[in-house]
């Protein structure tokens, strides 16, 4: 049985972020805090609150637990998204890997998978993911 049949656009996104948070195994608190600000900062997710984030969270955790469920999960973000919101839903995913100091190659291999699946130009995902790289520097 699928755990849903439809994304709303933020839902598509949060859960982007999701797939990626969760790929090494677990959500840390430093990328629930990023996902938590970017909710609350983007224009992408005008009236999406931090409700419905958790919703969106749960949505993404049982979409994990189906037999083939990072299929479904994909084709559902890839149908609620124009192209232009799957660069964002890859932009923001990519904040959540950079987010993370120690990195891991799940979340790696995630950020790929999605990049794949959205169908993004793979020199837009470079310099996406180069973007975020760059703004989690520190002096």
């Amino acid at each position: 049985m699928l755990a849903r049949d439809h994304l709303s656009p933020p839902e598509a996104l949060a859960c982007t972020m999701v797939l990626v948070a969760a790929a090494d195994g677990g959500i840390t608190d430093r990328e629930i805090g990023v996902m938590t600000a970017l909710v609350q900062s983007l224009p992408a997710f005008q009236g999406f609150t931090l409700a419905h984030l958790t919703e969106a969270t749960d949505a993404a955790i049982d979409l994990l637990q189906e037999a083939e469920g990072l299929a479904h999960g994909a084709r559902l973000i890839r149908e609620a998204l124009t192209p232009r919101l799957r660069e964002t839903a890859y932009a923001l995913a990519a904040e959540i890997v950079a987010s993370d100091p120690v990195g891991h190659d799940q979340a790696r291999r995630m950020l790929d998978f999605i990049a794949l699946e959205l169908h993004l130009d793979p020199l837009i995902a470079i310099a996406i993911e180069r973007g975020a790289h760059a703004r989690q520097h520190r002096p």
